[in-house]
């Protein structure tokens, strides 16, 4: 079942988040490692190796699970806006990576360990997605939901690498206007019987739950599903239908 591979996912990342924050912690302070058994320091990861491939798979997680902490869990890696200068208060992880220190004179501005507190904020972020598991709060249909759309595009990119265009594009337009109705229902938005897709965009926009170039986005692939569904002159590229599944990925990882 798609949840339990979730929770998998998310006791590893954190497991792995762990044994870096260790690591981190004791790369910056060495002098922690005193009494700590050789070969235990030995299995701890390299941070600075290791911690890219943990914070994509984290960042995958978090957009999809907790995109609502998305732009601050992201913020702890790197500045969301430009710095005039870097302080402890603005230092990230990816300064911390090449190990940027700021110095004047003799005297530290900042030194590598105030990535530190950015990691952990981190971690503590994907940790609360294991807390929404746990909570009546957290809506466990809208997991399942996007299971079942992820195998779906699997099944349309299959069908275009196979030649059959206008059929993955068909498919790709059925996800896409099944989950645009599940955030109507989610925003309590009402919705008719059979709503065209143009319905359930215009909808969302008017409701203010996607901006101007998110409507745009998504009306330019209900064109392409358009030419996909109905027999016309143009025949649908796979280029096209290609755009149409990717695009289509992006709005059930992004839109909720």
């Amino acid at each position: 079942m798609g949840i339990e591979r979730y929770k998998r996912d998310i006791e590893r990342l954190i497991a792995k988040g762990d044994l870096l924050y260790a690591a981190m912690v004791l790369e910056e302070h060495p002098e922690k490692k005193k009494g700590i058994p050789e070969e235990q320091l030995k299995s701890l990861p390299k941070f600075r190796i290791d911690y890219q491939t943990w914070y994509s798979e984290a960042l995958s997680c978090v957009s999809q699970l907790l995109p609502d902490r998305l732009d601050d869990f992201i913020s702890h890696y790197k500045p969301l806006k430009p710095r005039k200068e870097i302080l402890a208060s603005n230092y990230t992880v990816s300064d911390y990576l090449p190990g940027i220190s700021v110095t004047r004179g003799a005297a530290s501005v900042v030194s590598p360990d105030a990535a530190i507190p950015q990691f952990q904020q981190q971690l503590n972020i994907v940790k609360a997605i294991r807390q929404r598991f746990e909570s009546s709060l957290f809506d466990i249909r809208a997991l399942v939901q996007a299971d079942f759309f992820d195998d779906e595009l699997d099944v349309a990119t299959e069908l275009s690498k196979n030649g059959f265009s206008r059929a993955a594009g068909a498919v790709a337009g059925v996800v896409l206007e099944g989950h645009l109705a599940e955030i109507c229902v989610r925003h309590g938005l009402s919705v008719s019987k059979n709503p065209s897709l143009s319905d359930l965009y215009d909808k969302l926009k008017k409701a203010e739950i996607i901006d101007t170039p998110t409507w745009r986005a998504i009306q330019h692939l209900g064109d392409i599903r358009n030419l996909c569904d109905h027999k016309k002159t143009k025949e649908p590229t796979q280029s096209d239908v290609a755009g149409l599944i990717d695009g289509t990925r992006k709005i059930i990882k992004t839109v909720f």
